[in-house]
């Protein structure tokens, strides 16, 4: 037990501040994460879009390179069918009629593979659509998410300017031992450095605190968790 006593107001006011404090800490490290990962979020998609758009050029590349091969394989049946009239024999006039079914089969072909290119153009392009929106409105809501957190800023470093110098000022009234106990177990346990009795259990390890240590904490004397070193106080209405 630490001598003189203190109010326990005064150490439930102690331990509210000390959260607050931690909780505006938290928020304020909050924003600059959410912008963080937001901003990784867009480039993301963006690399996405562009590996879309890499696939994309490729396609086009192919089926526009299907297109000569079958405007080729048009332009030879034509020419075929031209020599079919000057064949000087049945046997070259048949070979030439072989070629040019040949051709078409190579040309039939190519001319649905070509179909099928188009049609997995269209759907990468609707895909890169889609990636672009996607983009837009992750870019918007970085924009005001950044603008969010930029209004917030003075307003928590406000709030936790004025609890800080609460919490010197509460801290300041401890008594001189209790003070450096206290702040040790600060040091090591943080916010977390008191706890509320509830129901006879320490709320900060959940380990019972003997009879005759609540009956000291009632009195306003100081008292310490065996289990955990917090700094114990009564809950506000015991």
């Amino acid at each position: 037990m630490i001598s003189p006593n203190v109010n326990t107001s005064a150490l439930r006011t102690l331990h509210r501040i000390h959260r607050q404090v931690s909780d505006l800490k938290e928020r304020q490290e909050r924003g600059p994460k959410q912008i963080c990962a937001a901003e990784a979020h867009v480039k993301h998609l963006e690399e996405q879009l562009a590996d879309i758009a890499g696939q994309l050029k490729k396609m086009r590349m192919g089926a526009d390179a299907k297109q000569v091969q079958l405007k080729a394989g048009e332009d030879k049946i034509k020419d075929l069918q031209g020599k079919l009239n000057t064949a000087a024999s049945n046997r070259e006039y048949q070979a030439l009629k072989d070629q040019i079914a040949a051709q078409k089969v190579t040309n039939s072909v190519l001319d649905d593979e070509i179909l099928e290119a188009w049609e997995k153009i269209e759907k990468s392009e609707a895909k890169a659509a889609e990636a672009e929106n996607a983009i837009e409105t992750a870019k918007k809501k970085l924009e005001n998410l950044t603008a969010d957190v930029k209004e917030r800023e003075p307003l928590i470093r406000g709030d936790l300017a004025r609890l800080e110098a609460e919490l010197d000022q509460s801290e300041a009234a401890l008594p001189g031992e209790l003070k450096e106990k206290y702040q040790r177990v600060l040091r090591h346990l943080g916010q977390d450095a008191l706890a509320a009795v509830e129901n006879q259990c320490c709320s900060g390890c959940n380990q019972q605190v003997p009879i005759n240590m609540v009956a000291e904490i009632k009195l306003g004397h100081p008292m310490f968790c065996k289990s955990c070193n917090r700094l114990l106080y009564m809950p506000e209405g015991e």
